[in-house]
């Protein structure tokens, strides 16, 4: 599913035009992402919870070359499923 099509089903869901979903989900996308910035993490109880971890700086391998190269030290995201959402799709 795209971006396109979830603001499509929200619109047909909530009855919304499909500009005020696009905001709604643009909103929502907005405060994951303000959340994991200030508090590094952000729990919709039951769907998902995002966690961002700081990574440190290593070296890596090119995997055609073998030439060693650095990788830059960076924030990643994970995300768990909850369980309404493993219940939905098991």
């Amino acid at each position: 599913m795209t971006k396109t099509d979830l603001v499509n089903y929200i619109a047909e869901e909530t009855g919304l035009t499909k500009a005020d979903a696009t905001r709604a989900l643009d909103s929502m996308m907005n405060g994951v992402i303000k959340g994991l910035k200030e508090s590094k993490k952000v729990a919709l109880t039951g769907f998902v919870t995002f966690t961002a971890k700081d990574k440190a700086a290593s070296k890596g391998r090119n995997p055609r070359t073998g030439e060693v190269v650095d990788i830059p030290a960076r924030v990643a995201v994970t995300g768990k499923a909850g369980s309404k959402l493993k219940d939905a799709l098991n």
